[in-house]
């Protein structure tokens, strides 16, 4: 287990986050992460659900129009 300390940010509340961490979630300045509540507590993650689930509807109506937008590309 590994510790991140509160800092204070402004007028805010902030975490810095380490070289090592940053590079394991893949992140870099000006990046949104996201958080949402588990059983097990709060996640933090880059992972944008919405995204997801937006391209996983786009994958199902490619995969359903396969033939017609081949058609469409020729």
């Amino acid at each position: 287990m590994h510790k991140i300390k509160v800092t204070q940010v402004g007028n805010s509340l902030g975490i810095v986050l380490g070289k090592e961490l940053l590079e394991r979630l893949r992140i870099n300045k000006g990046d949104i992460l996201y958080w949402h509540e588990t059983p097990a507590g709060i996640e933090i993650s880059p992972y944008d659900p919405e995204f997801a689930e937006q391209m996983k509807q786009a994958e199902e109506i490619m995969r359903h129009n396969r033939d017609s937008l081949k058609k469409l590309s020729e």
